[in-house]
């Protein structure tokens, strides 16, 4: 895999002396021009507004001396544009923000009092996307609505509560069309498709989203791997903001939940940096057996930073760097109350994401996005290991997913064309323990009425009838030589493997009057608990039906990947002794096997009112 990375990297740094634009971070886009009177001379100080009241995201900018405007991170949207100065008519047209690839305009105002009769159509129902993919588009106003419930949930509690078609699960877990842990997570062009459950890993706080776009339905030839929920997520940035900006957040709830949260953004024209801060602390951290939340005080510390520079007209530099952590107490339930369990986690996660772009005209956009990401999981039996009832456990785990993601986007007429590659290595490390603490749970021998007999002296069924006690049928010798109880040790797995991905993929949208046709195709290559090379193809079909809304269908295959969480014990699974076969194959779902090809035929019709 280094040779391929190596070899895109010199491409983009060979092309640094192309002429290019300003631009914005992945999946938004970037408005920008220049606004002149009718003799063409530049017009400072006019207000140039985007809205979109479909989504309600609206964004504004003054023009500076030349008469120059940008705006940036614009979620992909269709938005009504305005431009307005004394002493001139305002100017409105629509504009549509459909990838990275800035748009240039050039804006001419009239005189005020030359025209007569203005008739500008400003509802929603002209805003509704033709696009082919049930899709939700959700801002900053809508996410700093949304009631934090949940402790650490960030991001996923965001798309949980703003995203229809999704259900929520425990600990802040969710379910994208009824799949399990079939997510990606595309953060200003970072791939992550890791399971992003607080038990597992961290969250992105929700002060340093700018707007997300989450895909239900079957998403382009762009993404793959794991695409029944897809949430192209842009940050929040401080390049071009021109003065400071920011905001402090605190709570306090029940279970002794306290948290805050501050945001802070600054910036020039060349430079930007914005970054959040997030904490909480509640006692009543992750779900519970009981309905009183016993031992389960947890907390999350969260440090966002993004930094953006434009040394010049032709080149964008952005870094995005990220690191949580999250303490939490194991639940109890009234038994493992009275024997003192303590049983504790830790995840930590550390994100280093740098970005780059090229744009070679008014047309055509390069992006490259390398990253590094790692998670680090412990989990801590109590420190007496006979309090842990009826069985001791301890995990050390890491997650190491480093890659890049690199894309030519192009506009060409009706033609709106992306080609990119998509390479990445996942490296696993497992290492956890197992032993029994309770005499009566693995007892080969059981009394008249059935019940297991808890005296440590009995090893074996042999000695049952000797005992009086007849043999426990619920006996299993696998699990004797790690039953602590009885003489035996703990049982010791350690395992490491690598999983590598590589994909290609084009996609192009091709607009032909109110009908948008979405074709592109996808090869993947799978080399982890399987090797399998995959081609792609999608379809995708909508119809805009004036002042309804959209009807859209689409024909795709999918192949999703199997799970990367347990991959190393799995694939370690068939070289162990069959004695401890047992209760691995026991307690993990170690098939081995590719999850099915999907073949996806959703349709479905979109309707805004324009209230």
């Amino acid at each position: 895999m280094k040779l391929p990375v190596i070899l895109v990297f010199l491409l983009v740094w060979s092309s640094a002396s192309l002429p290019l634009f300003a631009q914005s971070l992945g999946n938004a886009g970037t408005i920008q021009g220049t606004v002149k009177d009718p003799t063409g001379a530049v017009v400072p100080q006019a207000t140039v507004r985007i809205h979109n009241p479909v989504s309600g995201y609206q964004q504004s900018v003054t023009t500076d001396a030349s008469g120059n405007f940008r705006l940036t991170n614009v979620p992909p949207n269709p938005y009504h544009l305005g431009v307005s100065a004394p002493g001139f008519t305002t100017y409105n047209a629509d504009v549509a923000v459909r990838n990275a690839v800035p748009i240039t305009l050039d804006v001419s105002l009239a005189i005020a009092g030359k025209e007569t009769v203005v008739n500008v159509e400003v509802g929603a129902a002209d805003l509704v996307e033709v696009d082919p993919s049930a899709h939700v588009d959700t801002d900053r106003n809508l996410i700093s609505k949304i009631p934090a419930f949940d402790p650490g949930g960030g991001l996923s509690q965001a798309i949980t509560m703003s995203t229809g078609g999704v259900a929520a699960d425990g600990n802040g877990f969710f379910h994208p069309l009824g799949d399990h842990a079939q997510t990606t997570f595309v953060i200003d062009g970072q791939p992550i498709s890791d399971q992003q459950s607080k038990v597992f890993s961290t969250q992105l706080p929700t002060g340093a989203i700018q707007s997300m776009e989450v895909d239900t339905g079957t998403p382009s030839a762009e993404f793959g791997d794991k695409t029944s929920l897809v949430a192209q997520v842009t940050t929040r940035s401080g390049l071009g903001a021109m003065k400071p900006f920011g905001s402090v957040d605190t709570y306090y709830g029940s279970f002794g939940s306290t948290g805050g949260d501050v945001a802070l953004g600054f910036g020039d024209e060349k430079f930007g940096n914005f970054i959040a801060l997030d904490g909480a602390r509640s006692g009543r951290f992750l779900d519970t057996p009981e309905f009183t939340p016993f031992h389960d005080v947890g907390n999350n510390q969260t440090i966002f930073d993004r930094l953006d520079y434009q040394p010049d007209a032709t080149n964008v530099v952005h870094l995005n760097l990220f690191a949580a952590r999250n303490w939490i107490q194991i639940p109890d339930d009234y038994d493992q109350l009275a024997t003192l369990q303590d049983q504790r986690q830790r995840v930590l996660t550390w994100s280093i994401a740098p970005g780059y772009q090229h744009t070679f005209n008014a047309n055509t956009l390069l992006t490259i996005n390398p990253y590094i990401r790692k998670d680090l999981f412990n989990y801590y039996p109590s420190r007496d290991l006979f309090d842990d009832l009826p069985a001791t456990q301890a995990q050390q785990r890491q997650l190491l997913n480093w890659g890049v993601k690199a894309d030519i986007a192009a506009t060409r007429g009706r033609h709106n064309i992306k080609a990119g590659i998509d390479m990445k290595q996942t490296r696993l490390l497992e290492n956890f323990q197992f032993g029994v603490t309770d005499p009566a749970f693995n007892s080969p021998c059981a009394d008249v009425n059935g019940a297991p007999v808890a005296e440590t002296g009995l090893t074996n069924p042999g000695q049952c009838a000797g005992a009086g006690f007849q043999q426990n049928p619920g006996f299993s010798a696998g699990i004797s030589p790690f039953d602590l109880t009885r003489g035996g040790s703990l049982f010791n797995f350690h395992a490491t493997d690598n999983i590598n991905q590589y994909a290609f993929y084009v996609n192009d949208s091709i607009t032909a009057g109110k009908v948008l046709f979405n074709i592109g195709v996808r090869f993947d290559r799978y080399d982890g608990l399987v090797a399998a090379t995959s081609p792609q193809p999608r379809l995708g079909i909508a119809y805009n039906i004036k002042k309804t809304g959209a009807a859209r269908g689409i024909c795709q295959n999918i192949r999703d990947t199997v799970q990367r969480k347990p991959a190393a014990l799995e694939r370690d699974w068939s070289r162990r002794p069959c004695a401890e076969r047992v209760w691995i194959g026991g307690g993990i779902a170690a098939s081995g096997e590719p999850e099915p090809i999907q073949y996806r035929f959703p349709a479905g019709h979109r309707k805004v009112r324009a209230d």
